[in-house]
């Protein structure tokens, strides 16, 4: 028996809602959350996105079906607001990287480097960073501080190492770069996607900058053995952008079905399949599932909403000064 055998999906999701109505509540889910987590939502996005949703919000209370630190900055960016997550153990292996201790003797073995910090990172942790990224923005994020502050300026660069061994190859400089890693894309490994490339020629490719695989595909395309036309580095808003596109090319009948495959976690198929149901998209490693994320499920949000309980509030003194990476990363994007 299933997990999904144990409840009635619709009937907790009708009670979902209806709570979510009499507590003045947005529920918000990221897209690696379960199916029936996402289908439940308000709003369903990345973890910035979700956040500044929350912050636009009416609502005063914020549902936040995702990981810790993804509710901790739904906290910074809404400090007025009540915080939930359905599940206070969901936590993250990739902010796990990096505590407040290393980075502060990472910064005092290169004093006057600018630090910047992926936003999958712990409050505190942003708390000690000068500029936040995301996967989509980090290259622009560094192009400007280089800009700004000089070409030879000392970057430290955390806690992904391949998030930021792609940032170096974009913009042909070396950062000091931390490592650390999503243990979930750390898995998606070269085989994997020779594997797959071998089951589906002529697929795309929709890759995450924090995959294994990402150097290994960069390297294929600069040797001629992959199109660059097919490869895609993208976010996950960038491949919720490819499907957008992908289904209105698919409104030409005479146009033959698109096959894609995915380099992320595999909860990102749920709201890729949404948008473009005629195209094809296919796990690099069907393995790639964030056990964190997956803890959040339908009774537990439920649960959350009833008893108003797992609140995630950010000390304000904490939150004062991690607001400020964030809203640096926010005006230069």
């Amino acid at each position: 028996m299933t997990l999904l055998q144990l409840y009635d999906v619709a009937a907790l999701q009708d009670e979902v809602r209806t709570l979510a109505h009499e507590r003045d509540a947005v529920i918000l889910a990221h897209n690696y959350q379960l199916p029936e987590i996402q289908d439940v939502a308000d709003y369903v996005g990345d973890s910035l996105g979700l956040s500044r949703q929350a912050a636009a919000s009416q609502a005063n209370v914020i549902a936040f079906c995702g990981v810790h630190f993804m509710a901790e900055t739904a906290s910074i960016l809404s400090p007025d607001k009540t915080v939930l997550i359905p599940d206070v153990d969901a936590g993250c292996s990739l902010a796990d990287a990096i505590t407040p201790d290393q980075l502060r003797a990472w910064q005092a073995q290169h004093p006057g480097a600018i630090t910047v910090m992926y936003v999958n990172t712990t409050a505190a942790v942003k708390a000690l960073t000068d500029y936040c990224v995301t996967s989509a923005n980090a290259v622009s994020v560094v192009e400007h501080i280089l800009r700004e502050h000089g070409a030879e300026t000392e970057i430290l660069f955390g806690p992904d190492m391949f998030l930021g061994a792609y940032v170096e190859r974009r913009i042909g400089r070396s950062l000091h770069v931390w490592d650390g890693e999503c243990h979930v894309h750390a898995g998606i490994r070269p085989r994997d996607i020779e594997h797959v490339r071998a089951e589906h020629p002529g697929a795309d490719f929709l890759i995450h900058p924090e995959c294994g695989c990402s150097t290994s595909v960069m390297e294929y395309v600069a040797a001629g053995d992959m199109d660059p036309e097919g490869v895609h580095m993208l976010s996950t808003g960038g491949m919720l952008k490819y499907a957008q596109d992908a289904a209105a090319a698919q409104s030409d009948p005479g146009r033959p079905g698109r096959k894609a495959i995915v380099a992320t976690e595999t909860g990102m198929l749920h709201p890729l399949r949404a948008v473009a149901p005629d195209t094809e998209f296919i796990a690099a490693n069907e393995r790639a599932a964030c056990v964190y994320m997956k803890m959040i499920t339908l009774p537990k949000l439920r649960d959350a909403l009833r008893d108003l309980v797992h609140e995630v509030k950010v000390p304000a003194d904490v939150a004062e000064r991690a607001r400020v990476p964030i809203e640096r990363m926010i005006a230069i994007s």
